[in-house]
């Protein structure tokens, strides 16, 4: 992607109720901070004036959150009933993300499944970060699970990084981040959870790449075009595929609709086992009941 400006958004997919940006690595979604005047909410307020709502905070109805430092898909709703559909479908685990990263070190294992619980980390200088349980000055952990799925191996500048399909099942603060960096594979450009080591790329190698919310409005189905690729950075040189991304991306896809449509009959829930983990996260909920509380008063 090209540097960002205030006049460059990247749009992925747009209809009367929905558009889907393709948000750049390095822009905070909204800020209420006088120097940081170039946001995502700002980019949109350029781009189409005329949607901007000014009885929500944001301007815009975002659906779900990106981390400031993450690229990729990320949807907006226009109007209430849209956002509406959204949170029916994050509150039923009908949304299906799924993100691309460099990490580094060659992960051996074709496909992990990590379940560390993840708390605030409350350590003098570190109140920024979330950690695993059992860390000290890890406050409050809370159990989630991320999948990580090896798509190719390679070199980044010289060193040793692997490809990989990333979907988290839960959705805390950092979740990514902090599973890659627990299993000993940390985002490559990832400054925080690398233990301030990994400066020397331009960006984190996290990107939003595919995200699926099959609406009552409309199937919103979009993918972010894939940036870790030789002809867009030079440094990344592949040299082992494992997998095909549209192939795992499909398998995802069918195992989310499988699961959602078993979930909706009730057949899940009579099993015995583990607590099955939820795709809603924290914040896109207290989002979701600030737009409940706004219809409620029409």
């Amino acid at each position: 992607m090209e540097p960002v400006s205030l006049d460059n958004l990247s749009i992925l997919y747009q209809s009367s109720d929905f558009i889907v940006v393709n948000k750049h690595w390095d822009v905070r979604i909204d800020s209420k901070m006088w120097y940081e005047k170039l946001t995502l909410q700002s980019q949109l307020r350029y781009r189409f004036p005329e949607l901007a709502d000014p009885d929500t905070y944001y301007g815009f109805r975002f659906c779900h959150q990106l981390d400031f430092s993450t690229s990729g898909a990320l949807c907006v709703a226009l109007n209430k009933a849209a956002a509406g559909s959204a949170y029916k479908c994050f509150k039923e685990r009908m949304v299906t993300k799924a993100y691309l990263a460099l990490v580094r070190g060659h992960a051996q294992e074709p496909r992990m499944s990590i379940r560390y619980a993840i708390g605030k980390n409350t350590t003098e200088g570190l109140t920024h970060m979330m950690c695993i349980e059992g860390t000290e000055g890890c406050e409050n952990p809370k159990p989630c699970q991320s999948e990580l799925i090896v798509l190719e191996h390679g070199l980044y500048s010289g060193d040793p990084v692997t490809k990989v399909i990333l979907q988290p099942l839960t959705g805390r603060t950092h979740q990514l981040r902090v599973h890659c960096s627990a299993v000993g594979h940390p985002i490559v450009g990832d400054f925080t959870y690398s233990h301030k080591q990994d400066g020397g790329p331009y960006r984190m190698m996290l990107h939003a790449y595919y995200l699926r919310i099959p609406t009552d409005k409309e199937l919103i189905e979009v993918s972010a075009p894939d940036p870790f690729i030789p002809t867009l950075d030079s440094h990344w040189v592949p040299q082992r595929a494992m997998r095909q991304l549209d192939e795992v991306i499909q398998e995802l896809k069918e195992s989310s609709v499988r699961t959602a449509e078993e979930e909706r009959q009730g057949g899940l829930w009579e099993k015995p086992g583990p607590e099955i983990p939820r795709l809603e996260t924290e914040e896109p909920h207290a989002a979701c009941e600030q737009w409940l509380a706004e219809w409620a008063l029409e």
